[in-house]
């Protein structure tokens, strides 16, 4: 029986503000003004959106996907689908080559069902900008190694400092893969990361801007102008966690100003803490203490430790504190990180054909219901 919404719908960079989608098993079949609808079911007020697209994020609900069972990434995976995020990386973090090969045996046979890939945050990135990555992990970049990692299959980005050792096989490796190399936890100067940059070509993304990076100086402006240019001219993709914690609204604000929405990956960078009370947590090997929804790192508390918010939270943020167009904002959370993904002819829009994945809700981006091709796999209680 098909499931027939109606709603103000935003996908694509456009919106309509009084729409009927019908989805029919596990793809959308019809969309259309509700005036054109032979029978529309009653006006909602509410929003109608693409099921979210988180590319980087650790854990939740008390799972993590550096340190967990595979129960324990289920629950995670399952709290950032119950709030709209229905296409979802798992992040790992730097670690010896064992503890890596060992978690992609365990995260391998989920991805395809929860997950839509892994992606590796590290180890090759900078001691100087580590941030909440475990120092002792980290080291040059090695590209037969990388090849081992790779060849299960379940990695979809790699994140690597573009100053690392060999960063040039490290891409050729990703590229031979079809895997997204993403650039981050980097000390590099702006010739630097705009060589690698060139090198990569589209699709090429930075972790997490402005966060594990020097900042931008008028006579130093390092790989954030670098990145920011890049994006600019189309290059490039900017990660950001709008968060409310790791970025200002206002950098928010400029960035999509500068850059434009289908240069903007919003994520969450959630770990084990989201949806979870304040108090004590692990990132990989090192640990976390969790105060008034901050995450930071036990020994350093200068040092921010990942997110506690969902993407649906992030995306909220993005337009009710960054003052971000709603349609420049969704579009940051669902087709340009699907196309990053390789899969935006499957995800990150609702049209015709195209999995059924819809998040619902208020007006003011609060979650009301969650469908997963097709599935609803969410309502909240009225």
């Amino acid at each position: 029986m098909p499931t027939t919404l109606r709603g103000r719908l935003v996908s694509g960079g456009t919106t309509t503000d009084d729409a009927v989608l019908v989805l029919d098993g596990d793809r959308v079949t019809a969309v259309l003004p509700a005036a054109d609808h032979p029978d529309p079911p009653p006006p909602t007020g509410h929003l109608l959106l693409p099921g979210l697209v988180d590319v980087h994020c650790h854990g939740g609900a008390g799972g993590s996907f550096p340190d967990s069972d595979e129960a324990g990434v289920r629950r995670a995976a399952a709290h950032h689908r119950s709030r709209g995020t229905t296409t979802l990386v798992a992040s790992l973090v730097s670690a010896t080559p064992t503890v890596l090969r060992d978690r992609l045996a365990l995260l391998a046979p989920v991805v395809g069902d929860v997950l839509a890939g892994v992606h590796l945050e590290g180890p090759y990135l900078s001691a100087a900008r580590c941030g909440a990555q475990d120092p002792a992990a980290l080291r040059p970049g090695d590209p037969a190694e990388l090849e081992t990692l790779l060849s299960t299959g379940a990695v979809v980005s790699v994140t690597f400092a573009p100053e690392t050792d060999h960063a040039a096989e490290l891409l050729a490796v990703c590229r031979a893969h079809g895997v997204l190399p993403s650039l981050g936890h980097t000390d590099a100067d702006a010739a630097t990361t705009a060589a690698v940059v060139r090198a990569a070509g589209p699709p090429v993304s930075a972790t997490h801007l402005f966060n594990g990076m020097p900042p931008l100086l008028s006579r130093a402006p390092g790989p954030v102008a670098t990145c920011l240019a890049a994006a600019a001219r189309g290059e490039l993709v900017v990660e950001l966690v709008a968060d409310g914690v790791h970025l200002a609204p206002e950098t928010v604000a400029t960035v999509f100003d500068l850059v434009g929405p289908d240069a903007v990956a919003l994520v969450s960078d959630a770990m084990a803490a989201a949806g979870e009370p304040d108090g004590a947590y692990r990132l990989g090997a090192l640990d976390v203490t969790v105060r008034e929804g901050v995450a930071r790192l036990a020994h350093d508390p200068t040092a921010i430790a990942g997110g506690t918010a969902t993407l649906s939270d992030v995306l909220r943020r993005t337009v009710r504190d960054a003052g971000v167009d709603l349609a420049a904002a969704v579009t940051a959370a669902t087709r340009t990180p699907a196309w990053l993904l390789g899969l935006d002819a499957e995800v990150g829009e609702l049209t015709p054909g195209r999995r059924a994945d819809v998040l619902v809700t208020t007006p003011d981006l609060v979650p009301v219901a969650v469908y997963a091709a097709g599935v609803r796999v969410h309502r909240e209680e009225n």
